[in-house]
């Protein structure tokens, strides 16, 4: 992968990382799964997500066995990890122990990205003092949020110490695209980096066809691409996104890494906004 994004306090993301939601659940496919993960992190796919939610801690742990055989050969500061924070385990009693409960289940001693997972009860000053604890004392190297809207950023912004948020984790597909009214830009401005969750709309009522559209049919087709790719390639289009699919399959995976090196025309991304437009309004932030 040629392309790369940085961020602001200067660590370096794949464009187009592996997500790990409902990996680790089924315990007949955890070799499969854990050769897919390797095969991701071992040819350029280096950025990992997962979450104390996804399995109740089955999927941090399955990511753990796939690092840890990596790491036989390769080097921990040649991969990022990134895992997040449920909204009730983010007050200050409980944020420290939920991280270091994500370490063990990971086999290490630091995340690269902790993320607040949703907005819940705990007040946000209270939810970025910790984050930020936790970064001092070295348990993460950074922090952002997932699923926040303009306003929810517009208050995290506003907190003493909350400039430190690196990423905003957001739904975003070619199906989905009402974070660019208004979202994008703001996050761009603060230099915020997206990092875009169901970017191939695996299922969900936003899918669309997407996959089945001729336009992007014929796009595919002209790259000598396959649909998800193009889709995956104007996911990170403009170069400060960093995308996550989920996939269990080594070969999907390399289709997945192959994507980053597909340039789309300016002529091919104005016939994609003819089929699926931009938003015109403010619209509710997608979670599925």
């Amino acid at each position: 992968m040629k392309k790369q994004v940085t961020l602001k306090n200067g660590l370096i993301l794949p464009p187009i990382g592996l997500g790990t939601w409902r990996i680790g659940d089924d315990p007949a496919m955890e070799q499969q799964e854990i050769g897919a993960i390797l095969t991701g992190l071992q040819s350029g796919m280096w950025l990992v997500d997962t979450a104390e939610m996804y399995g109740d801690g089955r999927s941090e742990r399955l990511v753990g066995k796939a690092i840890k055989e990596f790491l036989t050969q390769g080097r921990r500061e040649d991969i990022v990890v990134v895992s997040k924070v449920l909204p009730w385990n983010a007050g200050k009693s409980n944020i420290r122990k939920s991280c270091v409960n994500s370490l063990k289940r990971l086999g290490l001693e630091y995340l690269d990205l902790y993320l607040y997972h949703w907005i819940g009860d705990v007040p946000m000053e209270e939810v970025v003092e910790g984050l930020n604890a936790l970064q001092q004392e070295g348990l993460i190297r950074g922090w952002g949020v997932s699923n926040f809207d303009i306003e929810d950023m517009e208050q995290l912004l506003d907190i003493p110490g909350g400039e430190h948020c690196l990423v905003n984790q957001v739904l975003y597909h070619l199906g989905s695209r009402g974070i660019e009214y208004s979202l994008l830009d703001y996050m761009q401005a603060h230099d915020i980096a997206l990092m875009s969750y169901c970017p191939l709309a695996q299922g969900g009522r936003l899918s669309r066809g997407l996959r089945e559209n001729p336009v992007v049919g014929s796009i595919a087709e002209a790259h000598g691409a396959t649909p998800s790719q193009i889709l995956l390639a104007w996911n990170i289009r403009s170069g400060h996104t960093v995308a996550i699919p989920k996939s269990s399959s080594a070969v999907h995976i390399r289709e997945n890494g192959a994507a980053a090196g597909i340039e789309l025309t300016e002529a091919e991304l104005l016939a994609l906004d003819r089929e699926y437009a931009p938003p015109a309004v403010k619209m509710p932030l997608d979670t599925e």
